[in-house]
């Protein structure tokens, strides 16, 4: 039997390919440097908010269905702080403070309070995505500063700056931190077997809390990214990124039960649903047939991990 995560990555390598077939049929001229660009441009919040995603599914702690939400409050929260007489040169300090502490009431709801993660990141999904409609009336907050512009929209070395300070660190220090740590041992043992990780000492609910403050700092940081791109906090910057970012974690080969994959094929994964949603808007297909092909990425990750395990089992029998 072929190990699972070579599968996973093989689904990810053929979709690829089939993308690139499709949309060089279709439209030869999508296939330019400047696409390359402007898919790594619109990467980087997604690949923060996924990498939050991954580590918590790789550890067995569930989801985080209010990514999306933290991205949202968190542009809205800073500005508003910032009109209220807060120094703009603390913008970067308050998204990823605001975005932390986000975080850290999804902790303290699953491991404090022992709530199934789906239900409490999903009721803290509509309150963090409804408390930044509610205080905006829905409206963007303008005033970034003018300093903060360059980094959200210019590029080093024709990449996107914010993709180059942010993602790229990011995957590189998770990643090392997953092969190389004792931590990075625990988290694959609590998503494999969470009871024996107990029974040898892993601080399980520690490490939890841990990762959901991650996952909020992550979705602070693209928080920030979006001000600095669009100059104002939306209030809807984070819509579907619960949807995009877990479809992405599965197609990069992390399975949905924990304790298997690695954050290099999410990364890859990411720039995948991206590529696919600017290659629809390239060709002028709107984005409700967007959003439904994300979801049938996702069912399609969910089948190629599951499949063969029925296979196998009915091998057995």
């Amino acid at each position: 039997m072929r190990n699972p995560h070579h599968r996973s990555m093989l689904l990810l390598a053929a979709l690829w390919l089939l993308l690139i077939v499709i949309f060089a049929a279709i439209r030869p001229a999508i296939l330019q440097p400047s696409m390359i660009q402007s898919v790594l441009q619109f990467s980087s919040m997604l690949a923060l908010v996924g990498l939050g995603q991954a580590l918590l599914i790789l550890s067995g702690a569930g989801l985080d269905l209010s990514v999306g939400g933290m991205v949202s409050l968190t542009s809205i929260l800073t500005m508003l702080l910032v009109r209220a007489g807060v120094p703009a040169a603390l913008i970067p300090a308050l998204a990823l403070a605001i975005g932390l502490c986000l975080g850290l009431v999804n902790g303290v709801l699953v491991v404090n309070f022992r709530l199934l993660s789906l239900i409490a990141t999903l009721g803290s999904m509509f309150a963090y995505g409804g408390l930044a409609l509610a205080l905006t009336g829905g409206a963007t907050v303008s005033g970034v500063p003018s300093w903060l512009l360059p980094w959200g929209r210019g590029t080093l070395a024709g990449v996107p700056a914010h993709f180059l300070t942010t993602v790229v660190p990011a995957y590189l220090i998770a990643a090392a931190v997953l092969a190389l740590t004792p931590l990075g041992r625990w988290i694959f043992a609590m998503g494999n077997n969470e009871r024996s990780a107990r029974l040898v000492g892993i601080p399980v609910g520690r490490i939890r809390f841990t990762l959901y403050a991650i996952s909020g700092l992550l979705s602070g940081l693209a928080g920030l990214i979006s001000l600095a791109w669009f100059g104002s906090g939306r209030p809807d910057i984070g819509t579907n990124m619960e949807l995009e970012s877990l479809a992405a974690v599965l197609l990069g080969g992390v399975a949905i039960a924990g304790g298997r994959g690695g954050v290099g094929g999410v990364l890859a994964a990411v720039l995948l649903v991206v590529a696919v949603q600017a290659g629809l808007q390239y060709v002028n297909v709107s984005s409700s047939w967007q959003l439904g092909l994300v979801g049938l990425l996702l069912i399609v990750a969910l089948t190629a991990d599951r499949l063969p395990w029925g296979l196998r089992l009915r091998a057995k029998g």
